[in-house]
């Protein structure tokens, strides 16, 4: 079940939510140092982490899903976020050049459904970065935080949705290695952890950043070819008649 776009807006609003939105706004900015040129589309809530790429993408576009709710977005221009059905993006096939999706997969009931159409809508040679819970890590394991909600994912398991999905990785990443707590020392010292759970590789982030491509061709299975002899029968004899000799 999507959590609630008012409950979205009130944690990124708090002083958990707003460490928690610079520190993967750095990581997201760190894989995409610049978007000009690009078409942007945010996927789920992932409005605290657009404007940083807005500021010289050709276009910018938030798209919610239905369970969750909208808000209007940016609020100091027209309107670019829509409440859409992630099995069904409103947008022509290769149109997009880079989609971020942040608190998204994890509400989903059906993620094979929108990994597929953000491959359909993305350009070939586009991009998505996806955030997703960590399984094994200490934020899937509070629901007090929106990352502690719906299903969280180990690597194995993104990896295999990557491959069905047609996307190839090509960078894996994790972030809040601090534990989410509104102390005031854990806030003050998250930048510090982050930075140390980066440089020795920690155990226990709270979520996954995949970079990833779309694959051009899609890998066609084998299929069994052999057949048997009876199978083949001569175009002028009926079945269950051998061919005799005159």
């Amino acid at each position: 079940m999507a959590v609630d776009v008012i409950d979205l807006r009130t944690f990124y609003a708090s002083p958990l939510g707003q460490v928690t939105e610079r520190l993967l706004q750095r990581a997201v900015c760190q894989l995409w140092t610049s978007c000009a040129g690009y078409s942007v589309l945010g996927i789920g809530y992932a409005i605290p982490y657009l404007e940083p790429l807005r500021a010289n993408a050709v276009r910018t576009l938030a798209f919610m899903p239905a369970e969750q709710g909208v808000v209007n977005w940016p609020t100091n221009a027209p309107s670019a976020s829509a409440l859409v059905d992630l099995g069904a993006l409103p947008l022509p096939d290769s149109c997009i050049d880079r989609v971020l999706v942040v608190h998204a997969l994890e509400n989903n009931d059906h993620p094979h459904d929108m990994l597929a159409e953000i491959w359909r809508i993305l350009t070939p040679g586009g991009r998505m970065i996806l955030v997703a819970p960590n399984r094994s890590g200490v934020w899937a394991r509070f629901d007090t935080t929106p990352f502690g909600q719906g299903q969280p994912y180990s690597r194995s398991q993104l990896r295999s949705l990557m491959r069905q999905a047609l996307f190839s990785p090509i960078h894996w990443g994790e972030a809040l290695y601090a534990p989410p707590f509104e102390r005031r020392v854990l806030l003050r010292s998250a930048p510090a952890l982050e930075s140390l759970g980066h440089k020795l590789s920690l155990p226990g982030a709270g979520v996954h950043i995949v970079e990833a491509t779309k694959q051009l061709y899609q890998p066609i299975a084998l299929r069994r070819s052999v057949r048997t002899m009876a199978q083949w029968r001569p175009a002028l004899t009926s079945p269950g008649r051998a061919l005799t000799k005159p």
